[in-house]
């Protein structure tokens, strides 16, 4: 059986021209002698649609979109993700996670999503109904397993089973000779090995070819790599897709075909940044961004990856130093967008700074003075900056890393001015990684910026480490205490000083409240700020 995979990016809502990059695949598919078609979990709708599925014409135009792509279906078939309705008559929830089985220009058969995740980033619960039985689809004389995206992740793989039924196992007791995925299984790092461990350990068990087919792209928070695969009945993979970049392709489902190259942590880590990017920018409509550069490593990584995303030609960087700034920061800035192509201006800030504490002095008379001052200058800067997005129509893109998030090393309404935070969920030892490996064959980053110790130079002489831990301590702290959610004890045991412990963990607390007026960031670690974690700001809750 040769099978066509269509790794596809989906914009979400955008029914038509979905249903036409469909359409233009499977056809790419049949040039290539596919026998059938498989298009990822959702493919007609762009995944999460989240709350849009209760617009009353949201869920009929996807009906629509599905007639038609059906009816430009023929002999060879296409499995395609859509959401349908649950009929009214029955309880539950109104809708469902669907594939449509398309073929000879109608909807032959519709299979549902059977486990619903609730966690993480996940809320399907929150709109669909489950399937309450699962039954392989007949064609061509072969039992076809069709599953949707969560239906495969049943193992044992997060300390403990979710869910009591097992999609799999249910559809190969009914016969099914060869299981299909289709899914949108967000990135995170890690993520593609965990896939390709769990794929396996399912192909196996089952002792069928298993095809999986993820989509790729940027949806909001979120960024999916692709990295299709065929399974052979062994477990191992015969076949894969390239990820971070839509593809189509025909492989057959027992000899399999070409192997994509594997991609090392901080390769991943920068495709992922890329593609959220380039996908949230053009998604939203902007033809263009700006960023404020401060001659440090985070504004760096920041302006390169926009400009491989968009085009250096549309990155427009504003560097604006202080009566503190060094003379580095400037030249620095400068230096950087040389090296990208990209433009960069310059605004000094004092005479704004200046007018600013002369107006305010009447208030401030006889006080020292103190944090107050330091964000005057970043919240100066961000004026500034609203003022070229606002003028030029450019998305204001943050540079505050997850480290700094975390802990609430940042000015809100000041650093923290943007539309997209494209690095908040880059601890800051990654962003040196992800920076040294952009420099190994030639200077990107310019290397000054990448050496210096970081500043806010917010006042003089200033120094991260004059707050904050060493960023490898602070980083491990994080990790534990966000990601893996453990206590003061547990972190405590890792080896880290329990006063520290406990600072860190205050802080990331503390500042909850700036989090959520934060702009959306690019989910890249398995727990990120935004959608993923929901922490209430008004709690007392210590441990």
């Amino acid at each position: 059986m040769k099978v066509g995979l269509v790794q596809l990016n989906a914009t979400i809502g955008d029914f038509p021209g979905n249903a036409k990059r469909l359409l233009a695949a499977y056809r790419e598919c049949l040039e290539n002698g596919a026998d059938i078609v498989v298009a990822p979990e959702l493919a007609l709708v762009g995944y999460p649609p989240r709350d849009l599925v209760f617009k009353s014409r949201f869920v009929p135009s996807c009906l629509q979109a599905l007639d038609y792509l059906a009816g430009e279906i023929g002999e060879v078939p296409l499995l395609v993700g859509y959401v349908d309705h649950h009929p009214h008559e029955k309880a539950g929830k109104w809708f469902r996670n669907g594939a449509a089985f398309l073929q000879h220009g109608e909807v032959r058969e519709k299979r549902w999503k059977t486990l619903l995740p609730t966690y993480d980033v996940f809320d399907e619960r929150r709109y669909f109904e489950p399937a309450d039985h699962c039954e392989p689809i007949e064609w061509n004389g072969k039992k076809l397993g069709v599953t949707i995206c969560e239906d495969i992740w049943t193992d044992d793989y997060l300390d403990r089973p979710f869910y009591e039924r097992e999609p799999v196992t249910e559809l190969v007791d009914a016969g099914a000779e060869i299981i299909f995925n289709l899914s949108a299984s967000p990135f995170h790092l890690g993520k593609p090995a965990q896939r390709d461990e769990m794929l396996g350990k399912v192909a196996k068990e089952a002792g069928v070819p298993v095809i999986y087919c993820n989509c790729v792209g940027a949806n909001d928070q979120l960024v999916f790599d692709g990295n299709s695969r065929v399974l052979s009945p062994n477990g191992s993979v015969i076949a894969s897709l390239p990820g971070f970049e839509e593809a189509v392709a025909v492989v057959d489902a027992v000899s399999g075909g070409v192997l994509a190259d594997p991609m090392e942590d901080c390769e991943q880590l920068w495709r992922a940044l890329v593609l959220g990017v380039r996908d949230y920018v053009q998604k939203t409509g902007f033809n263009s961004v700006c960023l404020g550069l401060s001659g440090g490593i985070d504004s760096a990584l920041t302006a390169a990856v926009a400009c491989e995303a968009i085009g250096a030609d549309k990155v427009h960087g504003l560097t604006m130093p202080s009566p503190y700034s060094s003379g580095g920061s400037v030249s620095d800035s400068f230096a950087l967008a040389n090296n990208l192509g990209m433009r960069c201006d310059e605004v000094g800030i004092s005479g704004i700074l200046g007018e600013v504490q002369s107006a305010m002095a009447p208030l401030f008379e006889g006080m020292e003075e103190d944090v107050t001052e330091e964000n005057m200058q970043a919240r100066i800067r961000g004026l500034l900056l609203m003022s070229l997005s606002n003028k030029f129509n450019h998305l204001l893109l943050t540079t505050g890393n997850k480290s700094e998030l975390a802990v609430g090393y940042c000015t809100i309404y000041g650093d923290m001015c943007g539309g997209l935070a494209v690095i908040s969920d880059l601890p800051k030892t990654r962003v040196y990684d992800v920076c040294r490996w952009l420099n190994r064959e030639r200077e990107v980053i310019p290397w000054n910026t990448i050496e210096k110790p970081p500043s806010a130079e917010l006042r003089p002489d200033q120094k991260d480490q004059d707050t904050l831990p060493e960023y490898a301590v602070l980083d491990g702290i994080l990790q534990a205490y966000v990601e893996l959610h453990e206590s003061t004890d547990e972190i405590v045991a890792r080896g880290y000083d329990e006063t520290l412990v406990r600072w860190v963990q205050r802080r990331v607390d503390l500042n909850e409240w700036k989090r959520q007026q934060a702009a959306p960031g690019i989910r890249v670690t398995s727990k990120a700020f935004g959608m993923g974690r929901r922490m209430p700001i008004v709690q007392r809750f210590q441990g």
